[in-house]
């Protein structure tokens, strides 16, 4: 394998498991698996979706010419970019950035929203150095030291979840206010987001909103949630925080209930669920609502608790939702107050 040395512009967040430094040793040789870092330069310019979050957290602006350290992953987002792992890679193959985490993968569907996503080249896997003397190296990947998934959840610690029917529903402002509230309240609240594709933007939000711990998927070493592959991760996840006893954890569900990333897998998984306390849903409209409703009633067995989320902007949504549902509906925004007391009362009863 040959090596060189390079420069790195640009550090994506997605990276932050392996540690890596702005001058690293690249390969020509590149593992196509999920996790695994490789450094890319940017081939195109966009003036939008042009930015990707750093390891600090930090939006950062992209251009022609940059050097970038991303991992490969799938994606599968209604609302972004979908793409997937290439069965092979080569120096000087092309492929795209899928989102704002620094996810690099082959593009499978775009939103005209967003334009064409970036191209980038690759440049070769960045290598790592574990052993004193090692010469060689091997692919860096996002797994070293991660959080252990389980089979069980080994401790009972209260959980509310938040999902939602779709992305970009109100999930993560309903879960960081719910943190905020409940801390001002005197509870020790620990937060995690068990579903989606890598990105800080949401956990660093509940940090800053009072939780004691935060923690994702990508801790446990994982791009992107699947399908028939999550409920490990996520157990593993629940019983990391469950550690430092917490009173509650809030864990967000990324994506929506029908998605790819699993979150009806979670809902279905009765170890977890018996962690659940409480059930908090974010949706956009009436017929969303209904949607998510009924697939809580007649597929998941559950109670849905309380329904935030656009939907509960204003008296329309919110008296839809009472009265033809029966379904407490307060909005995070402007009702966190009374949304609060919901998973506030669920927990005191749970004592």
């Amino acid at each position: 394998m040959q090596v060189r040395r390079i420069h790195l512009d640009r550090i994506a967040s997605v990276t932050r498991n392996a540690k890596v430094s702005p001058d690293v040793t690249i390969g020509d040789k590149v593992i196509c698996q999920q996790g695994m870092l490789i450094a890319v330069k940017v081939l195109t310019d966009k003036y939008t979706y042009n930015t990707v979050e750093n390891i600090s957290g930090r939006m950062i602006r992209i251009k022609s010419g940059d050097i970038l350290a991303g991992v490969l992953g799938h994606r599968m987002a209604l609302k972004g970019y979908a793409g997937k792992v290439p069965e092979s890679l080569k120096v000087g193959d092309t492929i795209q950035i899928l989102n704002l985490g620094g996810v690099l993968g082959t593009c499978t569907a775009a939103n005209p929203e967003l334009g064409s996503p970036f191209d980038v080249e690759v440049l070769g896997s960045i290598l790592t150095f574990p052993k004193l003397g090692d010469r060689v190296g091997s692919q860096a990947t996002i797994s070293n030291g991660k959080i252990q998934p389980s089979d069980t959840v080994n401790q009972k610690v209260p959980v509310v979840f938040v999902s939602g029917s779709s992305m970009n529903s109100g999930k993560t402002v309903a879960a960081t206010e719910l943190i905020r509230v409940l801390n001002h309240r005197g509870l020790s609240v620990s937060a995690c987001k068990l579903t989606g594709v890598s990105l800080m933007r949401d956990i660093l939000s509940m940090h800053d909103a009072g939780a004691q711990t935060v923690v994702d998927f990508t801790d446990a070493g994982v791009v992107s949630t699947r399908r028939s592959k999550i409920l490990p991760i996520a157990r593993g996840l629940i019983n990391y925080l469950a550690k430092d006893k917490p009173d509650l954890i809030i864990a967000e569900l990324g994506d929506g209930l029908l998605g790819d990333y699993g979150v009806d897998d979670i809902l279905s998984d009765k170890s977890l669920m018996s962690c659940g306390i409480c059930h908090i849903i974010c949706a956009p409209d009436p017929v969303a609502t209904y949607g998510a409703y009924t697939l809580f009633k007649d597929k998941f067995g559950l109670t849905i608790n309380a329904i935030s989320g656009p939907v509960t902007d204003n008296a329309v949504g919110r008296d839809y939702i009472t009265g033809k549902l029966g379904i407490a509906a307060h909005n995070a925004r402007y009702d966190i107050d009374k949304l609060v007391d919901i998973p506030h009362k669920a927990f005191l009863e749970s004592k």
